[in-house]
């Protein structure tokens, strides 16, 4: 009794950590997914809404109709074109950086949304047009994102330098307004003297001159 009472408190011991780690892969998972939903929708429909300040029809509709209508299709169209693309990465079991789940999603919410707008004629021409452009902006995403990745390490990297260095406080050398250490200090003193010397020679000439 006391073995088996000993091997089932091992066994527990041994499943109970599992259940945490499953849950904390999961959900960043879940989080990931959710930001790239989320956010791409609210950003189209803040600017749909930018767009609706200069339509030429905010005169004849209303500003806040003309706005909020468009604030309300980009966000509908920006939401079914990343929800397509997840679920089209999920099936495909890919990466979020996959361009051919930007293409297959734009195809798919482009079909789906044309044919409710025009028909079978507008399912086609929306669907090329969804995979062209969709595909282009998250290309275009990606390539910002690897570059502005590397242009904040570069920058991360410098200020470490210049911290191990000492001269962390140090102005680029395009500011306006610079702090001089003392060999700078000393080259503009003398600069400054050369320049009087050369100003009080050319005074003196002056004045011998008849």
């Amino acid at each position: 009794m006391g073995s088996k009472n000993e091997e089932a408190s091992e066994e527990g011991a041994n499943n109970s950590p599992s259940s945490p780690s499953s849950s904390s892969s999961s959900s960043p998972s879940s989080h990931d997914w959710k930001t790239r939903i989320v956010i791409p929708t609210l950003l189209a429909g803040v600017a749909g809404a930018g767009i609706g300040l200069i339509s030429k029809h905010r005169k004849t509709l209303g500003l806040a109709n003309v706005c909020s209508s468009y604030a309300a299709n980009f966000a509908i169209v920006t939401g079914c074109y990343c929800g397509a693309r997840e679920f089209v990465a999920a099936t495909r079991k890919t990466g979020p950086d996959d361009i051919w789940n930007s293409g297959l999603a734009g195809f798919g919410t482009g079909a789906l949304l044309g044919r409710l707008q025009g028909g079978q004629l507008g399912a086609i021409r929306y669907s090329v047009v969804f995979a062209v452009v969709g595909t282009a902006a998250d290309f275009t995403y990606l390539k910002l994102k690897d570059a502005l990745r590397d242009y904040t390490k570069t920058i991360y990297q410098d200020i470490e330098n210049s911290k191990n260095s000492g001269s962390w406080l140090k102005l680029p050398e395009w500011f306006p307004v610079q702090v001089l250490d003392e060999e700078a200090l000393a080259a503009k003193r003398a600069q400054e003297e050369q320049f009087l010397q050369q100003r009080a020679r050319i005074r003196s000439l002056k004045e011998e001159e008849p």
